[in-house]
C-alpha cells in the first residue's frame, strides 16, 4: 500500500526530531522481539522513508534499495544477519554505540 502524502509528509516531519527516531526503532526492535514481523517491518519502514535513508542503508548493506525494501515490506522475510546488520547501521546513523544509550532514552 502506497503512503499518502499527508502520512508521509507527517513521518518525515516527525523524524526531523532524534528522539522519534530512536523511537521507531526500539518499536521496531521490540515488535520483533514479539513475533510481530509486520509491525517490525511497518516501524523500519517508517523510519528509513522518515529519514530518507533507503539508498544509504541499502549501499552500507551491500545491496539494491529495491531489495531494501523488499525486505522490510509487509511481506519481508530478512535473514537474521541481515536484520541485525540493518539495526546496526541504523544505530550507527543516530549515533548510537551501546544498548544503555538505545534504551536510556525511553527511561
Amino acid at each position: 500500500m502506497a503512503l499518502t502524502r499527508e502520512f508521509k509528509d507527517t513521518v518525515m516531519e516527525l523524524c526531523k526530531d532524534p528522539e522519534y527516531r530512536k523511537g521507531l526503532l526500539l518499536e521496531a526492535l521490540e515488535s520483533y522481539l514479539e513475533g510481530d514481523i509486520v509491525v517490525g517491518n511497518s516501524m523500519l519502514r517508517d523510519y528509513l522513508n522518515g529519514t530518507q535513508a533507503f539508498d544509504e542503508v541499502a549501499k552500507a548493506l551491500q545491496m539494491q534499495e529495491p531489495g531494501l525494501r523488499r525486505m522490510v515490506s509487509p511481506s519481508g522475510n530478512a535473514t537474521a544477519k541481515n536484520l541485525f546488520r540493518l539495526f546496526k547501521i541504523c544505530q550507527d546513523r543516530e549515533g548510537i554505540h551501546s544498548a544503555d544509550e538505545f534504551l536510556g532514552h525511553v527511561a
